[in-house]
C-alpha cells in the first residue's frame, strides 16, 4: 500500500470511530469543545504514530482519549472550583432522547475522582471487560473492579428509577414552556413536585441565580419573577428536544441568545429543572 492510501486508510478508520470517541470524551469532561479538542489531538497522535503495530485501532485510540481526559479533568476540577453558580454541562440536544447518560447521572459523575469516573464510564456505560478498562487507565484488574464499584455507589442515587414516556416527556415540556412563559402560576404550580429545584448556570456572564433555588414555595417564587420578565423580553420557542436524555426545550431570548432548559419528571411531575445560559456552552448549538 502507497503512503497516501495508507494515510487515507487510517483517516478512514478514525471518521468511522469518531463519534463513539466524542461520545467518550463528553462524558468523561461534560464540554462539547473540550471533548473536541480531545479527540483532535488524539488523530494527530493516531496519525503520528507506526500503525502496523496497532492490532485494534479502536481499542488504542479510545485508551488515548480516556487518557487525554483524565489529564484534562485535573484543571477541569479547579476551573469548577472557581466557576460562578451552578456548573452544568454543555447540552446535547437529540430529537429522539436516546442518551445513556442523562443529566442527574452526569452531575453525580461531577463527585467522583477522575479514575472513578472513567472506571465506571468505561465498564459500566460502554461495555468494555475489566482487562480493557486496566490498560486504558493503567491500574490493575481488581483496582478497576473497585474503582467502578466506589463510582457505583456514588451515582445509584441518580439512575432514573422511573422512566416516562417520550412523547409524554415532551407534551409536558411544551406544557411547561407555555405556562412558564404566559406567566400561568397555576398550571404551572400543578406541574411541580413538592421538592422541586432549579440550577441555573449563567457561568457569570448571563442572568442566573447563583444558588440552586429549592422547594416548591421557592420555585414558584422564582417563576413569578421570571414571567414578569417574560413579559416584558420576549422569550421565544426554538423546539422541545431531548436534552442530555431528559425532555426540555430550546429559546431565544430577548438578548438574542439561546438557553436551554431539561426537565427531570419523576412520576409525572417536574422534580428539577435544569437551565443554561452561559453562551460559551451554547456556541455548538448554532
Amino acid at each position: 500500500m502507497s503512503v497516501n492510501a495508507e494515510t487515507e486508510d487510517a483517516a478512514a478508520i478514525f471518521k468511522l470511530l469518531h463519534p463513539t470517541l466524542v461520545r467518550v470524551a463528553y462524558r468523561m469532561l461534560g464540554s462539547v469543545h473540550d471533548a473536541q479538542d480531545v479527540v483532535q489531538e488524539a488523530f494527530i497522535r493516531w496519525m503520528a504514530i507506526d500503525r502496523s503495530e496497532v492490532r485494534e485501532p479502536e481499542a488504542f485510540m479510545r485508551r488515548t482519549v480516556t487518557r487525554l481526559c483524565l489529564d484534562q479533568l485535573k484543571s477541569a476540577r479547579r476551573r469548577r472550583e472557581m466557576y460562578l453558580g451552578p456548573w452544568l454541562p454543555d447540552p446535547l440536544v437529540e430529537e429522539e432522547g436516546t442518551e445513556d447518560i442523562a443529566l442527574p447521572l452526569m452531575l453525580a459523575l461531577e463527585r467522583l475522582t477522575p479514575l472513578e469516573r472513567a472506571a465506571f464510564l468505561l465498564h459500566d456505560v460502554f461495555g468494555l471487560a475489566f482487562e480493557e478498562v486496566a490498560s486504558t487507565i493503567e491500574r490493575d484488574i481488581a483496582a478497576c473492579r473497585q474503582l467502578a464499584a466506589r463510582a457505583r455507589a456514588h451515582v445509584r442515587e441518580a439512575r432514573p428509577r422511573f422512566q416516562i414516556e417520550k412523547k409524554r416527556g415532551l407534551e409536558i415540556a411544551l406544557a411547561f414552556y407555555a405556562a412558564s412563559r404566559s406567566g400561568d402560576l397555576t398550571a404551572l404550580g400543578e406541574m411541580l413536585a413538592a421538592d422541586v429545584s432549579v440550577y441555573a448556570d449563567g457561568g457569570g456572564k448571563r442572568p442566573a441565580a447563583l444558588e440552586p433555588v429549592i422547594g416548591f414555595n421557592a420555585v414558584m417564587e422564582l417563576q413569578a419573577r421570571l414571567a414578569a420578565l417574560f413579559g416584558v423580553n420576549e422569550s421565544r420557542l426554538v423546539r422541545v428536544a431531548f436534552i442530555n436524555g431528559l425532555p426540555g426545550f430550546i429559546t431565544r431570548e430577548a438578548d438574542g441568545e439561546f438557553s436551554t432548559t431539561a426537565l427531570d419528571i419523576v412520576n409525572g411531575k417536574v422534580a428539577a429543572i435544569y437551565v443554561v445560559r452561559n453562551p460559551d456552552k451554547l456556541k455548538h448549538l448554532h
